[in-house]
């Protein structure tokens, strides 16, 4: 009887254990420790050393370790750049009314960010927006929100299900007396409702010729929250304008070149903390280099595509942020349909 048992509790090599063996012979484990970890955790080690021999002799192991040496090439190559980077000025540049062609030619065919300075003081917005504005003029206007952000640490990828309506004027005056707070932001992700229920605002928001096209139904996208709102790191699929009519923020910028070590995980998203990065948990991000800059009110910051970007509100704040670029922007058609990183 005690045999019986035995035989029917034996552990066996499953799908889950040859996903196991495959992932650490992909990422180098020798052999031998493989077996060990197996025996160890009660298959037998005939079983354990048959199933290891296979993975290794695998034509499908031996396939995918030919596509992982063409991603370890890109990330050399990657790694080129980020060598480089460490040579020159950490500091975002600050350019004082950048010409169209001046802004093409260095900055956005060559993926560089850069803040841009007096080229907001003909928006209204600029004089006209406060908080005092927003509750007289649109108090009684159902606006979209995002909330119960504290309570979800994926609280941007989960976007969607923190979506909540209610007026303008009730937001506004949330905004006014909470002090500093991350549980409650209107974000790009509410688009879709806050630019019919606030239309008259893009009245306010004048015409950036030299760099934008001038369709009105791609005007922008509207950010308003109080102090100590965040958006954690990630990166965009279009290049893109952050142009600060209220308050200030904080943005920490990562190069793309550092893709292989800011770990992305699901989509354009990373557990990474900027602010305050986990050496224990994150040790590649040792070596990256994360810029810093504080985007004043009526300054733009230019976000080139597939610059990591941490953003945090120092006051309380209104952003445009725009996509609608003069030159081509569409980088997102060939984005990789899997976003499991």
């Amino acid at each position: 009887m005690k045999t019986h048992t035995a035989a029917h509790s034996a552990v066996h090599v499953d799908a889950n254990w040859r996903r196991w063996i495959a992932e650490n012979l992909m990422l180098g484990t020798p052999p031998a420790a493989l077996t060990a970890v197996l025996v160890s955790n009660g298959i037998g080690a005939a079983e354990a050393h048959t199933e290891i021999d296979a993975a290794v002799r695998s034509p499908y192991l031996q396939g995918a370790r030919r596509l992982a040496n063409r991603v370890a090439k890109r990330d050399w190559v990657l790694a080129i750049q980020s060598q480089l980077n460490r040579l020159g000025d950490d500091a975002i540049a600050r350019r004082e009314r950048l010409s169209g062609d001046e802004f093409l030619q260095q900055y956005y065919r060559t993926n560089r960010p850069v803040i841009i300075t007096g080229m907001l003081d003909h928006f209204a917005a600029r004089s006209k927006w406060s908080l005092d504005y927003f509750a007289e003029r649109f108090s009684e206007r159902m606006v979209e929100v995002q909330f119960g952000r504290d309570a979800d640490p994926q609280y941007e990828l989960n976007s969607i299900a923190h979506k909540r309506q209610l007026p303008f004027g009730d937001y506004v005056e949330m905004v006014r007396n909470c002090g500093s707070s991350n549980d409650f932001y209107m974000t790009a992700n509410n688009d879709s409702q806050n630019r019919e229920a606030l239309k008259e605002l893009w009245g306010d928001v004048g015409a950036l010729p030299e760099y934008l096209d001038n369709d009105t139904a791609r005007r922008g996208f509207f950010w308003f929250g109080p102090a100590g709102t965040i958006t954690p790191l990630h990166h965009d699929l279009t290049n893109n304008f952050m142009a600060q009519i209220m308050g200030r923020k904080r943005v920490r910028l990562i190069a793309p070149c550092e893709l292989a070590k800011v770990s992305n995980h699901r989509h354009c998203f990373t557990e990474v903390d900027a602010k305050a990065v986990d050496l224990k948990r994150f040790p590649a991000m040792a070596n990256v280099t994360i810029h810093d800059c504080v985007l004043e009110p009526g300054e733009i910051l230019f976000l080139p595509v597939g610059w990591w970007h941490h953003v945090e509100a120092l006051d309380i704040s209104v952003t445009l942020a725009a996509t609608n670029f003069l030159w081509p922007n569409d980088f997102y058609s060939n984005y990789p349909p899997d976003h499991d990183f």
